[in-house]
């Protein structure tokens, strides 16, 4: 049986002390990534959903993953990334859609 990969949460942003911070550009390297999905949709559509069981689907294939928690909620995913892949999954609809 092959082993299970590890998953990484982030806070990709969040509210401080002296305003929001926004690390959404460092999800991926754009110039090193083979592959970049942009989901978009409206709330409550499964877009979070979707990106969780495909992060659990590659961590049961042994892939070690990050997912990125929504600042708004942690219990959202924003994006998945397989850094081994160099693949990211992002939710492209505002206010997230910095990547794009």
């Amino acid at each position: 049986m092959a082993t299970k990969g590890r998953i990484k949460r982030l806070f990709p942003g969040g509210n401080t002390s002296v305003g929001f911070f926004s690390y959404y550009q460092y999800v991926i390297d754009l110039k090193e990534a083979n592959r970049l999905y942009l989901l978009k949709g409206g709330p409550g559509v499964g877009k979070s959903s979707l990106m969780k069981k495909i992060g659990h689907e590659m961590v049961e294939r042994g892939y070690d993953i990050e997912f990125h928690h929504c600042s708004a909620g942690p219990e959202g995913v924003d994006a998945v990334v397989i850094p081994a892949l160099k693949v990211a999954i992002i939710d492209g609809t505002s206010p997230h859609d910095a990547v794009s």
